[in-house]
C-alpha cells in the first residue's frame, strides 16, 4: 500500500519534470548560470503578482503555474522536505548534448541537507533521455552511522528519488521520535530523564520510590543501503542487586514483554504504561 502511493508520486514527480522542462525550452533562447535564494523567489512572485494588472497572462498557462504550484505544495508538505536555494549552470552544450550542474540546499523536516549533482541529458528525435551524475551529499548524519552508509550508496547510484524517499521516511521518524521523548519529558518531569535531550535516541526512566531503579528506552532508527528505514525499540532495566535477586525472572523477562506491549498498544501506550507501572511502585 505504501509502495503504490510513493510510486503515484514518484510518476508525479516524473510529470512535473517533463513540463518544467517543456516550459523551460521554449522561453530559454540559451542556457546561462541561475542562482535563487527562497527570498528572491517570492519576490519575484510578488512583482509578477503585481505586474498583472499591465500583463495579464492567458488564463491556460496561469491555470497551469497554480496548478504547479499546488502540486509542488502539497508534494513538499506531504515530504516534509523544503528547498531553500537552488542553483543552476550549463557546463556543457555540444549538438543534442547537454550536461548542468545543478546545486540545491533545503531541509527534511529539521535535518539540513546540500547536494550538488551533474544532469547529463541526451535528445534524440523528440525524446529526451537524462542521467544523474557526479551526485554529492552533504549532511549530518553524526552517530548515525547506518544512515551515513546510506549516502554514500545513494551518491555512487546517483539515485535521488531513492535518497529523498528514504530522507523523508527517516526524517520523520526522528521527528516523531524527538516529540514524544519532549512529551513524557514534560508530562513526568520527575520520573523521565533526556540525557542527550530531545534529538538523543534513549529516554530513562527512574523510579521515584526505589534507588537505583531505572528503566532505558532505547530507539534506534536503522537505514539499510537499499534506503529502507526500520524504527527499533527495547527496554534495557537497570535494577539494584538486591531487587534482582528477588525478581530474577521478571527482570529477564522484562524486554520481552515490552516488545509485546508494541505489538499490542503501539509505541507512546507502552511507554506510558512504563511510566506509570514504575511511577506508582510502592
Amino acid at each position: 500500500m505504501e509502495s503504490d502511493i510513493y510510486q503515484a508520486y514518484e510518476d508525479e514527480i516524473h510529470s512535473l519534470e517533463e513540463e518544467i522542462e517543456l516550459l523551460t525550452q521554449k522561453f530559454e533562447n540559451k542556457q546561462e548560470s541561475t542562482v535563487y535564494s527562497d527570498e528572491e523567489i517570492q519576490i519575484s512572485i510578488k512583482s509578477l503578482q503585481g505586474e498583472s494588472t499591465q500583463h495579464e497572462s492567458p488564463p491556460d498557462l496561469k491555470a497551469e503555474l497554480d496548478c504547479l504550484e499546488s502540486d509542488l505544495s502539497f508534494l513538499m508538505k506531504f515530504t516534509g522536505i523544503w528547498f531553500t536555494n537552488y542553483s543552476k549552470e550549463t557546463v556543457e552544450k555540444t549538438g543534442n548534448k547537454t550536461i548542468q550542474k545543478h546545486r540545491l540546499s533545503g531541509n527534511c523536516y529539521s535535518l539540513p541537507f546540500q547536494m550538488e549533482f551533474q544532469l547529463l541529458e541526451i535528445q534524440s528525435n523528440e525524446s529526451i533521455s537524462a542521467a544523474v551524475t557526479d551526485l554529492s551529499i552533504i549532511m549530518e548524519c553524526g552517530e548515525y552511522s547506518d544512515l551515513s552508509k546510506f549516502v554514500s550508496s545513494a551518491e555512487e547510484r546517483g539515485n535521488l528519488l531513492l535518497f529523498f524517499r528514504s530522507l523523508s521516511s527517516f526524517a520523520e521518524w526522528y521527528e516523531h521520535r524527538k516529540c514524544t521523548f519532549k512529551h513524557f519529558k514534560a508530562k513526568y518531569p520527575d520520573i523521565v530523564t533526556l540525557p542527550e535531550g530531545p534529538s538523543g535516541d534513549y529516554l530513562v526512566i527512574r523510579s521515584p520510590e526505589l534507588s537505583g531503579f531505572e528503566l532505558m528506552i532505547v530507539w534506534k532508527i536503522y537505514v539499510d543501503e537499499e534506503g529502507r528505514v526500520t524504527p527499533v525499540l527495547d527496554l534495557l532495566p537497570r535494577i539494584p542487586v538486591q531487587a534482582v535477586q528477588d525478581k530474577h525472572a521478571a527482570v529477564e523477562n522484562g524486554p520481552q514483554c515490552f516488545r509485546n506491549m508494541l505489538l499490542l498498544l503501539g509505541i507512546e501506550a507502552s511507554i506510558e504504561s512504563l511510566i506509570k507501572s514504575v511511577g506508582t511502585k510502592k
